[in-house]
Formats: C-alpha cells, structure tokens, sequence
C-alpha cells in the first residue's frame, strides 16, 4: 500500500512506500500531513526537482458504492511485433459508500412534518408555482453521489500527480433486467399490457395470500416493503394477501413479518421482480458524473462494463468494486492489486435537528447546542488509550462526543462505549466521511448488484506516524 507524498509547498510527487515514509520521518525530512489516507510532506524537496510517472484515477461509479483506483501506468513495446502494451500498478484501492438513502429517508420525513404543519397548525397555502426545476436536475439523494464522488477525484488530485482519469459509463436495460427474453414489440408493451394492475396480481400470485395461502377469500393489495419505509408502487412490490395478514403485517416490512418463516421469505423474494432502484440511480447519474469529469483539465478515458468484466476474467481478479475500477478501460497486466482496501464512509456533518424522536414523532431528547466537548467533537478521528478498567486497551476510530466527557469510538470491530476524554488523543478533524479498511476476499466467485468482495478490518496500528500494513 503506497503513502501519498507532497513536496514542501504542498504540490503532489509520486506516492512511496511505507518503508520509505517510515525513514523519511524518522530522519526529519518529512512531517506527517494527514493520517487517512496517510500523507506526508516533505520539508526538503520540491516538485520541479521530481520525476514524475503517469498516474490514472479509475472509477466505477455506482449506486450505493464507488469503487477507485490510484494506478501508476507504463507501456512497454514488444520488439519482435511491435506491439504496445499497457501495464497497471496499483498504488492505492479506495471504496466510497454513499449515504443517498440516509438523504432520501431526511427528505420524506420532512415532507411529513411539513404536512403536518400544514394540516394541524395554521394555513399554510400550497406551493406548486414556483418549484422550477433547471435542465439537467438530479434528486438530492442522487446529486449526493456525484457530488461525493467528485469531491475524492478533488482530492485525490491534490494529494497524488494524477494525470489523466478513467471511468465506467453504465447503461442498464431495466425491461431486459427483469425480463431477460423480452425483444420486439414487447419493449412498447410493458409489464401491463392486456392486464389491469389486480388481475396481474392474481395471475402472478396464483389468486391466493402470499402470507398464509388462503384461497377463496378477499384479497387486498399490500406493499411488500412499504411506502413509509422508502419502498415503491411498482408492480416488483406488491403482493396479495388476506385482510387478517394485512392487518398484522402493518407497516412492516417483509422481512420483519416473516422472520419466523424464513423459507417463505425466500419464495416470496425469489417470486418477486428484484428491484431495480440501484439501476435507475446509476442510470440517472451517469452523464452528470460524465459532465464533471469532462470539465476537468485531465484526460478522460471511457471504458464499458462488458470490457472491465473481461479485463477482470482474464486476469483472474476477484469481483469487488475497487477493483472493477482498477479493471476499467485498456488493462493488459495489473499488479499489485492485492493489498487493503480504503473503505470511506460519507457520514455527514450533523444535522439541524433539535431533537430525537420515538417511533411516533414525539420528542424524547434534547441535544446541545454546543457541537464540541473538551475540544473534541463527533467524527474526529481518535485513538484511546486506556490503561485500566474493564475497557483497558487501545482503540482508534471516530468519536461521537456527550456533555459528561463519556465517549463513544466507533472502530472498525465495533462500537466501544463509555471512554473518558482524558484518555483520547485527536488524529483527524471530523470531515464528513469515517474511515476503515478492508480486505479483498479470496473468492473468485462473481457478487451481486451493490455488493463488494471485500471484508472489514479494523484500522492498522499507527507507530511513529506511519500506517502498518495489515
């Protein structure tokens, strides 16, 4: 795993080894300048004085998560054909999770509470004059993942001598997705043609509950994961079910009412339509991600999924989405590809809400008004080092302070409570993002749509400044 490196006026040189980094630093040639990813800053070197190596930034962009890759190209010329091939060195593997359904999930409960207000408490009147909308408007929870995944290629050009970037254009067939024989005519027609919505339903369903297969009985249509819970009206998510099921199942989900009949979950999982959520979202965000990386100064290459799947059979790489990214366009051999991943987490920077609610939109608490405690505040990255008690030990992670001076540390083996500030040390300013890392998997089987081949760790021991490899 490479350490990022920068010159004594905070312009970017090649990335080095943590050997490397650990002599510069203990020599006194460099300091640290940011702990994750690590950065340090030479105090004795500047960029003009460097040589520097083609580096290309790969992405993949996707719904839920970003796959990234850092890569140190060269081509190397075959003398007896003449043939030019490309060799990728991984420097660096990152993977972004977005927060879009956190987004999503804020926005619908403020549209609750603003009907609220509009019914109960004084007239309001209806707004729907002036909710123009420019060209080229992206949901919020959509714009989130645009604007994330370019605030890292910001960075990330900062911090490393990025010279040109690379990314996945995703195109999603939604019809063909849930109908992989549909062709013709049948592209115009849809899932309805010839059917109104409930006797599609009782065709699908076989005219029975999908919760306790009664025949014979009114049927009502339920929502399998309900609207209040993010879910849809599309066909995909709705069922039959009896008045008593509906009536116990409420608001929800499937998941939750059939826990105790696993095997039932699953047939009605399986019977369903799979959602098509995470491709609509990368669908709708394909060009405006395209639009932003087109206005940088950088040189941007386009590759399709069909040739990053290849790329990544023929070199035996495991399915993950950093390394889909590394896949991504021209690959003749990748190197390096197997070290620890930089999972990083958009968490956000707080919210304006005043206080916590119960399950029905009572107040149960107040917070503070005051966003730091002992100069800490939530999101800094910290390392504890406790000396006795039952949570004797050293923990290093994000920190969620209180009032009393009683933290929690979020690490990457789990949430550890009740940590005094006395014994907390600040490694990181919160900026909006948590960190971990993890693991490629050793598998070589392909993973589904928003899933990673990856597993977690906790963050590495910090010794002298420097990260060791896990």
């Amino acid at each position: 795993m490479a350490v990022l490196v920068l010159d004594k006026w905070k312009k970017p040189l090649m990335p080095c080894s943590e050997k490397r980094a650990r002599l510069l630093l203990e020599r006194g040639r460099a300091r640290v300048h940011r702990m994750v990813p690590f950065t340090i800053r030479l105090v004795d070197r500047r960029a003009e004085d460097s040589v520097l190596q083609p580096v290309r930034l790969k992405i993949d962009p996707g719904s839920k998560t970003t796959g990234m890759a850092l890569v140190r190209e060269s081509e190397t010329v075959d003398t007896a054909t003449g043939e030019v091939s490309r060799r990728s060195v991984v420097l660096m593997l990152l993977e972004l999770q977005h927060r879009g359904h956190a987004i999503r999930d804020a926005l619908t409960q403020r549209r609750a509470f603003r009907r609220r207000r509009r019914t109960k408490l004084r007239y309001r009147a209806p707004r729907f004059l002036n909710r123009t909308r420019p060209a080229g408007w992206l949901a919020p929870s959509l714009q989130h993942r645009v604007d994330t995944t370019m605030t890292w290629v910001h960075r990330l050009c900062r911090w490393s001598p990025v010279t040109g970037l690379a990314t996945m254009l995703h195109r999603f067939d939604t019809q063909a997705l849930q109908n992989p024989d549909i062709s013709g005519i049948e592209y115009q027609r849809g899932t309805l043609f010839g059917y109104e919505v409930r006797e599609y339903l009782l065709e699908q369903w076989g005219r029975k509950c999908a919760y306790c297969d009664a025949e014979h009985v009114p049927l009502t249509i339920d929502h399998i994961h309900p609207r209040s819970r993010g879910g849809s009206d599309r066909v995909s998510n709705l069922t039959l079910s009896c008045v008593p099921c509906n009536q116990r199942k409420g608001n929800r989900d499937v998941a939750e009412f059939l826990a105790h009949d696993p095997k039932r979950l699953a047939r009605i999982e399986a019977q369903r339509k799979a959602p098509l959520r995470d491709a609509a979202a990368v669908n709708s965000t394909r060009w405006a991600f395209w639009q932003q990386l087109a206005a940088t100064v950088l040189d941007v290459e386009i590759g399709s999924g069909g040739r990053t799947k290849w790329n990544r059979k023929r070199l035996s790489v495991p399915k993950a989405h950093c390394l889909d990214a590394a896949c991504v366009g021209r690959v003749d051999h990748l190197q390096g590809w197997q070290q620890p991943v930089l999972s990083i987490k958009a968490t956000g920077r707080g919210s304006y809400q005043r206080t916590r609610l119960t399950k029905y939109g009572f107040p149960r608490g107040y917070l503070t008004r005051s966003k730091s405690a002992f100069g800490f505040q939530t999101g800094d990255l910290v390392r504890a080092v406790v000396t006795k008690g039952k949570k004797a030990g050293s923990y290093l992670g994000r920190v969620a302070i209180r009032a009393s001076g009683s933290f929690n540390i979020q690490t990457g083996n789990g949430l550890v409570q009740g940590i005094h500030h006395r014994f907390c040390t600040l490694q990181q300013r919160a900026d909006g993002y948590g960190y971990f890392w993890t693991k490629i998997a050793s598998n070589q089987g392909e993973a589904g749509m928003g899933r990673s081949a990856t597993a977690a760790l906790s963050l590495p021991a910090l010794k002298d400044g420097v990260s060791r490899a896990i």
